[in-house]
């Protein structure tokens, strides 16, 4: 088309001039690939090219104010009225996206539709000029990506995709849930320092990786909350349109909980092996052991030698922990049997501190038995074996002396606290706690200590089977045993026996009413904070079913900054002392900084010579024993909301 301008000749009108630009506009518009439209300055549509009815089928006589809308998906329709009309109002740029029908392919396309006023040299609008862009494949990919985007996420497998520099580019929600952090957490961050233990490891996968195109192996990776992981890798390396190497794609198995069962099998086929070894040669070992002791009672017997009583002492003493060690490897190994028995743990109690006196005179022996214990049933032999195995280790746990605190309690465990700790099922137990002061032992240490032969003392010192054996014989009595510790700070180990219960005593156990027993809240906020996930949901849904409205965070951070959020309306706060990027005892000074009246809960494993000192030192007033019932959470949070006993360290 041939879009030369001509000087006006002295006859021709301005109306003729402005025609004729119009018919050249109007043919310029037919001429285009998509559809041009006009509107009046109130936003009238009166005119559309020739694009819009081949595209439709309308007709070309069809009202054009109302044309637009027979076209329209009808979901569409109302929302594009709306901005029209809004955009007509403000003099504003019109932007939409929405589908209209296609008559060839009888469907609906996607079209983005714009539209901008034109204005009189005065700035008044004399018309409106718009167009609509077919979208429909960049939809159409959209939509695929969408789905694909989201089949990825619906993956079991972690996967992740890295640049060659190791930034993190994409990041599915099956790696949210494996690794702790969300995608807009992880994305455009180096991956190595995030999640792996040894950078090592991860060069050598990067280089073979680039070598071979692909790689596959076992990777050792942690969480966010620092937990290691055992994970199958698949790596896969992606090339651009040119072959050169672009990004890396990893899929990651989650393999920690199948390595810990076949750690566990292997550990019982040892076991197995041990406990055939042990019954075929315990005999043996007895025959042999019994004449070298009944040997040196008679030689002491004949001979007052004082050189050779001192001799005589020390080979009794070794034949002796011989025959110890016999019975501890075949009762680990075979499992522990014999007549079990109606008892009470006060008897226990009673032994172990008359063996504890015998034990080196900086080791003081502190008894707490607040309350008569409820009966168990056991063989007292054997659980007595238990508790001095127990009481033995928190003697050599203090090299330099310390107190050894014997507890004991009546305990029922609810659901709250078979969620903390699956060993437990619900029910009355009696507790009993064996506490010492000593040196306290790492997180790596603590994983392996019910371990057979697993030993931290020097060679010649103990046998490794103290603790297996104490975990095979309560187990074997229906209980489980937890244990805590922190460097330094001394371990506490906790044991748990089924209680055996008579009719009137079952019968006390079940409230007059749940009020009695189980206090309620009134709507109040409270700031519960915990590094495990496990423990805030179960802690979180028990305070709401009672009436709490609740707040959770994942560290001492976290809770600082919704606290500082949420002031006015956070009346207390049940936070755990042992946690990452900020623990209990700073956090706590924190919030008392705010807020010196701020009632605040402090929860751990440990005993009172740790953390509640901690606590209690920070001014906190309330400690909870971890792991916990919801009546003890519940009894703790409404003492420290309306007055209460305490702790003290």
């Amino acid at each position: 088309m041939n879009h030369q301008y001509h000087e006006k000749s002295p006859g021709q009108t301005g109306n003729e001039e402005r025609k004729r630009l119009e018919w050249r506009l109007r043919q310029q518009a037919e001429s285009m690939p998509f559809i041009v439209w006009t509107a009046t300055p109130e936003g009238v549509v009166d005119y559309a090219n020739g694009r819009l009815f081949e595209l439709t089928g309308i007709s070309p006589k069809s009202d054009p104010a109302t044309r637009w809308q027979s076209c329209l998906l009808p979901e569409d329709l109302s929302a594009c009225l709306k901005e029209w009309e809004t955009c007509v109002k403000h003099e504003a740029d019109y932007d939409i996206e929405y589908r209209i029908f296609c008559q060839a392919e009888n469907r609906y396309r996607w079209y983005r539709v714009r539209a901008a006023p034109t204005r009189e040299p005065d700035g008044r609008i004399c018309m409106w000029y718009g167009v609509a862009l077919d979208i429909d494949e960049t939809k159409r990919n959209e939509a695929k990506l969408y789905e694909q985007a989201r089949l990825l996420d619906e993956a079991r497998d972690a996967i992740l995709v890295r640049d060659l520099s190791n930034q993190i580019l994409y990041w599915n929600r099956s790696a949210e849930r494996l690794y702790g952090w969300r995608q807009e957490e992880v994305l455009g961050h180096p991956i190595e320092a995030s999640l792996y233990l040894n950078p090592e490891q991860f060069l050598k996968a990067c280089q073979s990786t680039l070598a071979a195109g692909e790689w596959t192996g076992e990777l050792e990776q942690k969480n966010r909350a620092g937990e290691v992981l055992l994970v199958e890798a698949r790596w896969t390396l992606i090339r651009d349109e040119a072959g050169q190497p672009e990004s890396v794609m990893a899929i990651h198995t989650d393999h920690t909980e199948r390595k810990h069962l076949e750690r566990q099998l292997l550990r019982a086929q040892r076991m197995e092996s041990i406990g055939t070894l042990a019954g075929g040669i315990a005999h043996d070992l007895n025959n042999l052991l019994s004449p070298i002791l009944m040997g040196v009672d008679l030689i002491r017997e004949t001979n007052p030698d004082p050189w050779v009583v001192q001799i005589l002492e020390n080979i009794g003493l070794s034949a002796r922990r011989g025959t110890d060690l016999v019975k501890q490897v075949l009762s680990f190994a075979r499992g522990v049997e014999g007549a079990q028995v109606l008892m009470r743990v006060e008897r226990l109690a009673d032994e172990m501190e008359a063996i504890v006196k015998t034990f080196p005179k900086q080791i003081r022996f502190q008894r707490r038995i607040p309350e008569p214990l409820w009966p168990v049933l056991g063989d007292p032999t054997q659980l007595c074996q238990v508790l001095l195995n127990l009481c033995t280790n928190a003697r050599d746990a203090m090299p330099n002396g310390g107190c050894l605190t014997f507890s004991a309690h009546n305990v029922e465990l609810d659901e709250q606290y078979t969620v903390m700790d699956r060993n437990a099922v619900t029910g009355p137990y009696v507790s009993i706690e064996i506490a010492d002061e000593g040196i306290g032992m790492a997180k790596e240490v603590l994983a392996q200590v019910f371990e057979p032969f697993f030993t931290t003392k020097k060679l010649g010192n103990g046998t490794g089977l103290g603790l297996s054996t104490t975990m095979g014989i309560v187990r074997s009595h229906g209980g489980f045993v937890n244990v805590y510790s922190e460097p330094g700070r001394g371990s506490v180990f906790k044991v748990y026996l089924p209680a055996r219960l008579g009719k009137e005593e079952r019968e006390a156990l079940i409230p007059n009413s749940e009020g009695e027993r189980m206090p309620r809240g009134h709507g109040e906020h409270i700031l519960v904070v915990d590094d495990e996930i496990s423990i805030l949901t179960i802690t979180c849904q028990t305070l709401e079913a009672f009436g709490y409205r609740v707040l959770v965070a994942e560290d001492g951070a976290h809770a600082i900054s919704l606290y500082a959020l949420n002031r006015e309306k956070i009346k207390a706060v049940i936070t755990d002392m042992m946690m990452p990027v900020m623990d209990g005892h700073a956090l706590i000074a924190a919030l008392l900084r705010l807020n010196p009246n701020l009632p605040v809960i402090a929860s751990s494993g440990l005993d009172a010579n740790g953390n509640v000192a901690k606590a209690v030192n920070a001014g906190v007033k309330h400690f909870l024993h971890k792991p916990y019932t919801a009546e003890a959470i519940l009894l703790k949070l409404n003492a420290a909301l309306h007055g209460g006993e305490g702790v003290s360290p």
